[in-house]
């Protein structure tokens, strides 16, 4: 995997672009993969299959929706794509489809993007290297997003969950807003995928992944304390709920990734 820089004006919505060519005579290791309520798109380059995500195969590009549920992930032998995640709440600004309609799918991105992911697809399987693949996607992206403006409301309200580890209460977001509990939910179905209250709930399992890898000498009811959790019994439930393991097996996991 080869990690690369994020044009000035797609540095808001993405997170991360990086490159992944994968052996040609072996699949790679299962991983699972832990929800971070993020979108990646996946822009294949070869003619391999690009992966088998939760035991189907996929033969073309694809894009994840991984909210609150894990993904079991193989990459296949042979595969090259450029992979783009973005933060979360971003990706409705190129897709223009509501995320609650896609929340924890895998989707061909030509059901998205129609005869358009195709040309991508093409494009860069014509080009000599990942540099000139990856300067033709960001290109792609910021014509897509031209005359688009950030919804304010949304970006105040991710940030200020993201910042608390998902500890912030709803009744705040919804007084800082002005916006009603109803129409907060409805903006956050369509660019997040989840209701705020479900989304500050991943936010703090996601907070709790950091401290594990962070603070390793903890004991995990420390780590559940420190993340804002009333009891370890509900630290628990949300481990069983987005990880479909116990907090320790994740620990111990080597086929985890988070």
């Amino acid at each position: 995997m080869q990690l690369y820089d994020i044009v000035p004006g797609l540095r808001p919505y993405i997170k991360m672009i990086c490159t992944m060519d994968c052996d040609e005579y072996a699949d790679t290791n299962h991983i699972r993969v832990l929800p971070d309520t993020c979108v990646e798109l996946f822009i294949s380059y070869t003619s391999a299959p690009v992966a088998i995500i939760n035991n189907e195969l996929y033969k073309r590009s694809i894009i994840t929706f991984r909210m609150n549920q894990p993904m079991d992930v193989k990459m296949r032998k042979g595969a090259g794509c450029l992979a783009i995640c973005f933060y979360p709440g971003m990706a409705y600004k190129f897709l223009h489809v509501p995320m609650y309609v896609l929340t924890n799918t895998t989707t061909a991105l030509s059901d998205l993007w129609n005869h358009a992911a195709g040309e991508i697809e093409e494009k860069l399987s014509s080009l000599p290297t990942n540099e000139a693949r990856v300067n033709l996607a960001q290109n792609y992206l910021l014509q897509q997003l031209a005359g688009n403006k950030q919804d304010l409301q949304m970006l105040h309200c991710l940030g200020r969950a993201q910042f608390s580890g998902g500890l912030i209460p709803v009744r705040q977001l919804t007084d800082d807003t002005g916006l009603s509990q109803r129409q907060l939910s409805r903006k956050f179905q369509q660019h997040v995928g989840l209701s705020p209250k479900e989304y500050l709930r991943v936010c703090r399992f996601i907070q709790s992944l950091k401290y594990l890898k962070k603070y390793p000498t903890l004991s995990l009811t420390e780590v559940a304390y420190e993340s804002g959790y009333f009891d370890q019994a509900h630290f628990n439930r949300d481990y069983k709920a987005f990880a479909d393991c116990t907090p320790g097996e994740v620990v111990r996991a080597r086929n985890i990734l988070y």
